[in-house]
């Protein structure tokens, strides 16, 4: 038989997650996004759960390539836009709309209205409000605006920024309000639509700004953007992946006696050990510290020792009933009902849901549930 691992992927939570960004931002425009192959859940498997967003935002034109072989015939939004002037032509073939951010992008765009006088581009034009990635600056953006209103390639232009601290504060302030402030009066006095709010400006501030339209990310795959200080349950998300396995090894230790690479767990007292057929080449993170949490049999324990290759080891000292074959999950949901959510076992290796989700290696086989 097969290695007893998967990573499970639940269209139902996905499709509920995408219902909450909606009624969390019900005068905007839904994108979805999709980049990093949907979080590592794979484009092709959420797909079905997305078909009610408005439309989908991604990185690449493989991705977009991959939309719309799929069938997607609505809005796709490059988010760092084109990577070289060759990639307008796939852009006007595709009908993608893609970010503006720098002035080299504006070169490309002006010769290839010569090349391609027929094309026509809707561009999300990107200010620099403080995230200091991408983007114009503000004295600069104006002008930018104006020469993108010049060429005759550009249908329209969409006002677009991104909130480095909208989970949480920035100096004692809210986290979007000082960018929020500059992005509004750099943009108010222009025409064109706005879309500002990515998954934690939609949970946290969507009441209190505009944007026409919004990027859902991480909220939609059952993370919440903005943990410790709310999880999923204060957001009422669901998680979109579950990585389970299976108990395939049980040891009894005695106080005084080590588990695992480096010894450095040593038992403070006689313990049931679980081994797990898990590990950092199926994706775990190698740091996370003894204590993350895990279900076995729906009942939550810990881990305990250092993750190795394709094992690590549980506490099985207070579940007696459980044996080989019983059913582990690193992170989602039980088919006992329980759940455990992802932000709490990246919490154990000091990352963030993201990271675990697109971390997942090839070799873990990948079920998608309805």
């Amino acid at each position: 038989m097969p290695r007893p691992i998967q990573a499970v992927v639940h269209l139902d939570a996905l499709q509920h997650n995408l219902n909450i960004a909606k009624a969390s931002a019900p005068n905007a425009e839904v994108y979805a996004v999709v980049k990093a192959n949907a979080y590592g859940h794979g484009i092709e498997r959420v797909y079905p759960a997305f078909q009610s967003a408005d439309g989908f935002a991604l990185l690449d034109l493989a991705e977009a390539e991959c939309i719309r072989a799929i069938g997607w015939q609505g809005k796709i939004l490059l988010l760092e836009g084109v990577f070289a002037a060759d990639d307008l032509e796939v852009c006007a073939n595709l009908n993608l709309n893609f970010s503006v951010h720098s002035q080299h992008q504006i070169e490309w765009l002006k010769h290839f209205q010569q090349i391609n006088p027929d094309a026509k581009f809707d561009v999300y034009l990107k200010l620099n409000s403080g995230m200091n990635r991408l983007g114009f600056q503000a004295h600069e953006y104006v002008d930018i605006f104006k020469q993108l209103q010049a060429l005759e390639n550009v249908r329209s232009i969409t006002h677009m920024t991104h909130f480095s601290d909208a989970d949480g504060q920035r100096f004692g302030q809210e986290g979007i309000e000082y960018q929020y402030t500059l992005f509004q009066k750099i943009t108010a006095p222009l025409a064109g639509q706005t879309s500002v709010s990515n998954s934690a400006a939609i949970l946290r501030h969507h009441s209190n700004i505009q944007s026409d339209s919004v990027r859902s990310g991480i909220m939609l795959y059952g993370s919440s953007p903005d943990y410790p200080a709310h999880s999923i349950d204060d957001w009422n998300l669901k998680p979109g992946m579950s990585l389970r396995s299976e108990i395939i090894a049980i040891q009894h230790i005695q106080a005084g006696q080590s588990v695992g690479y480096g010894s450095n767990f040593i038992a403070e007292h006689e313990m049931r050990i679980g081994v797990v057929a898990c590990g950092y080449a199926d994706g775990y993170q190698r740091i996370s510290q003894t204590g993350t949490p895990v279900l076995v049999d729906g009942v939550r324990t810990q881990t305990i020792g250092r993750v190795s290759m394709d094992m690590l080891t549980v506490d099985l000292t207070a579940l007696p009933q459980t044996n080989i074959g019983s059913e582990v999950v690193l992170w989602g949901r039980s088919v006992h009902g329980t759940v455990l959510p992802i932000d709490e076992v990246a919490a154990g290796s000091g990352t963030v849901g993201y990271e675990l989700m697109c971390a997942i290696t090839a070799r873990v086989p990948v079920q998608v549930e309805t």
